[in-house]
């Protein structure tokens, strides 16, 4: 798990990039933790960005904190709203709450929150979110000044920006930025179209994503003539934005100055925040050993926090290389067509243009509750359909997937009894398996390909 160095005067500074895993309930939130995050983040029942029933109660919050920092790890709640003037008075008592509660951070947007939270919750660090849209070194010190411990930084920065940035701005001060998952086609998420078009609030935490929608035109003078917005004849995505796949550009993204590593995806699955945080965990091991900071078996050889503070100038380095079975790890959970943001100006994030759906080309299949080494089997609790010779793989915390094919014979039910395939989700079921598979590792199978939505 990650560490910190605490140094005088309260200076807080990282031995390690730190991986930041989103969860939207508390069973993802456990997930995150066992599949190698240094950290999670998350949204309360009241003022976050995701406005679900699901989300986070006090008491979820309390258990989170306590399993969080028995591992080593921290948590941070989002309190990232756009308040309105009825919404303070209860917004400083809940951010109080949490300060109570021993969460590690409050993610703030706006400025009078900001100055609030250091009042109610003092002893709490204050992360400034993307919402803020910090841009430049000037706005990133102001906020440090008024108390941030981190700022971050909005998705429309390019490489080039974050090391100017972080070439200006004290060692102290962490930068986090995203680099993966879905990403919003308005300037750091602050977006009227879904209130315009449905009446929810994107900036209260009730997105209903407007922007992935088909558009046509209609012409004045011509009512009922839908008119395609010229990409297809079938019209177009006008503002479906790309996902974010950074996992094998992290190398420049930290050696930018960047100390958080984010994935997003509060509303996304179990499945899916353990794989990609396993992929960026083992991403980020390979970078520390690749850049010199540690050994093969993990001793740290130069502090990482001693690189923080970089020049501006982009510094000569030879790239970090990652295994084969790393580059794939982003297209094995849903997702839509992938870019790199907007770091690199060469080659901007766009829109998908064709589809509005996701692409699903494997799926989970499986939850292991057991293994039993005398007779090579594990257990599993099903999810999806496994039939006798599907691809199947093994999602261990910490390595490669494993692959074997879905035995031909030997699948059992939870009584023992045999049985053609895996076909009833929720149930209990058993297979041969000649390796130990540690329980909470997940089973995944290769799915025919599609695109939902």
């Amino acid at each position: 798990m990650l560490t910190v160095v605490i140094e005088p005067f309260g200076v807080r500074r990282r031995t390690r990039p730190e991986v930041l895993a989103p969860a939207g309930n508390l069973a993802t939130l456990k997930t995150a933790f066992d599949f190698g995050a240094d950290a999670v983040y998350f949204g309360g029942q009241e003022f976050g960005m995701r406005s679900a029933p699901k989300n986070f109660t006090l008491e979820d919050i309390a258990e989170a904190v306590a399993y969080a920092h028995e591992r080593g790890g921290r948590v941070f709640v989002t309190c990232n709203i756009l308040p309105t003037s009825a919404e303070v008075t209860s917004m400083n008592e809940y951010m109080g709450q949490l300060g109570e509660i021993g969460v590690d951070a409050l993610i703030v947007t706006d400025i009078g929150v900001l100055m609030a939270a250091r009042q109610v919750a003092p002893n709490t660090e204050i992360h400034v979110s993307t919402q803020a849209g910090v841009t430049n070194y000037q706005a990133a010190n102001a906020l440090a000044q008024l108390g941030a411990t981190r700022v971050v930084l909005a998705r429309e920065l390019s490489l080039a920006d974050i090391r100017e940035l972080r070439a200006h701005t004290p060692p102290e001060l962490e930068i986090e930025a995203f680099v993966h998952g879905s990403m919003c086609m308005a300037f750091s998420g602050r977006c009227l179209i879904s209130q315009h078009t449905t009446g929810r609030d994107a900036n209260h935490g009730d997105c209903a994503q407007s922007c992935r929608y088909k558009y046509h035109v209609v012409e004045e003078r011509r009512p009922g003539q839908f008119i395609p917005v010229e990409i297809t004849d079938q019209g177009t995505f006008l503002f479906n934005s790309n996902d974010m796949n950074t996992l094998t550009h992290i190398d420049d993204i930290l050696d930018a100055g960047v100390t958080s590593l984010k994935i997003e995806g509060r509303a996304k699955s179990a499945y899916y925040v353990a794989a990609m945080t396993n992929a960026y965990k083992t991403a980020v091991g390979e970078y520390m050993v690749q850049r010199g900071f540690e050994d093969a078996a993990g001793a740290t050889l130069v502090p990482f926090h001693d690189q923080v503070h970089l020049p501006a100038a982009p510094r000569p380095a030879t790239p970090v290389t990652f295994p084969t079975w790393l580059h794939d790890e982003p297209f094995k959970v849903t997702h839509r067509a992938y870019s790199t943001g907007f770091y690199y100006p060469e080659n901007p994030a766009g829109e998908e243009i064709h589809r509005g759906g996701y692409i699903n080309e494997w799926l989970l299949a499986g939850i292991v509750t057991g293994y039993d080494p005398a007779t090579s089997r594990l257990r599993l609790h099903a999810k999806n359909k496994l039939a006798p010779g599907k691809e199947m793989e093994i999602l261990f915390p910490g390595s490669a997937p494993v692959a074997m094919a879905v035995p031909a014979d030997g699948l059992q039910d939870a009584d023992g009894n045999p049985v053609a395939e895996i076909n009833f989700p929720a149930r209990e079921f058993s297979m041969p398996c000649p390796v130990p598979v540690p329980v909470g590792a997940m089973v995944r199978v290769r799915a025919r390909l599609h695109h939902a939505g």
